[in-house]
């Protein structure tokens, strides 16, 4: 029983990665490229929110009782949405940071740093 629990789980999780539209999202902007797109990408979080009201006015209106799923798995986005741009902005910086050293170590001699040449200093 714990071992077909445990299956359904990794296929439901598998599906949700591979296929759902903030997740894809989520996934590219975790990449090294993709990480400057972070902060536009809370951006996302607005229309999550606006379908989430829309909803619960529909709801209270007397509509169906499974929009109440929809609005968790929307403000469940809109809230990832949210977090990556902090998220993103502290990985960024960590990642330019590892590379700097090594820019640095690439420059030719004569490339003028702030109207210095590097030799000159």
């Amino acid at each position: 029983m714990i071992r077909l629990l445990w299956t359904a789980s990794v296929e439901v999780r598998y599906f949700l990665r591979r296929y759902m539209p903030s997740n894809i999202v989520l996934d590219l902007i975790r990449t090294r490229k993709g990480l400057r797109w972070g902060v536009p990408a809370m951006l996302l979080a607005g229309p999550y929110l606006a379908i989430a009201f829309w909803c619960t006015t529909l709801i209270e209106n007397s509509g169906p009782g499974w929009l109440h799923l929809v609005v968790l798995v929307c403000v469940w986005n809109a809230l990832k949405m949210l977090a990556i741009g902090p998220v993103s902005v502290v990985v960024l910086a960590r990642a330019r940071a590892r590379e700097y050293p090594a820019q640095r170590q690439e420059l030719p001699e004569d490339v003028p740093l702030g109207g210095l040449t590097r030799s000159s200093r």
